[in-house]
């Protein structure tokens, strides 16, 4: 159990979205007041017949929503088969979206970089999150690795309390 002791003294995992369809649900967001850095996972299981959801990323002045509007961001890692590969490829992201993988019988696997410098912290933006639209016949989780701690790191700070 030691061995992941150093892992976990640098970072914060938190589950942003449990594995689900994503319609109507909200991923969580976090506070990133002790950290420099955010790294989005996002997982997906695709069924047959699928539609995709568009990921977005949002701001907001806390954990709850508070005054959320876009965050831009304009480049992103993917997996299109990560049963064939664990490869991640860097892609363009156009207008802040992009939609996930609409193979059927696909998993696939994404990866967002979030630098807290990117947030409107001045006027108190100090929580992010992603935005998933409706989609079919898939599955989809969001993981956030939160890292370069501010503070002495502790394995009890929250990030889901502003």
């Amino acid at each position: 159990m030691e061995r992941f002791l150093p892992l976990l003294n640098k970072a914060k995992v938190v589950m942003g979205l449990a594995p689900i369809t994503p319609n109507a649900s909200i991923p969580d967001l976090v506070c990133m007041k002790g950290y420099q850095k955010c790294t989005v996972i996002i997982a997906v299981d695709n069924g047959n017949t699928v539609t995709g959801s568009a990921i977005t990323l949002k701001e907001a002045t806390a954990v709850g929503g508070t005054d959320a509007r876009t965050l831009a961001f304009s480049r992103m890692w993917a997996n299109m088969d990560t049963d064939a590969s664990d490869t991640l490829v860097e892609i363009a992201v156009a207008s802040s979206t992009f939609t996930t993988l609409t193979t059927n019988n696909k998993n696939a696997l994404y990866v967002i970089e979030i630098d807290a410098d990117d947030l409107d912290m001045d006027n108190g933006f100090d929580c992010v999150g992603v935005g998933t639209a409706n989609a079919a016949n898939m599955v989809l989780s969001v993981v956030y690795i939160l890292h370069a701690p501010r503070y002495a790191p502790t394995l009890d700070r929250s990030a889901i309390i502003d």
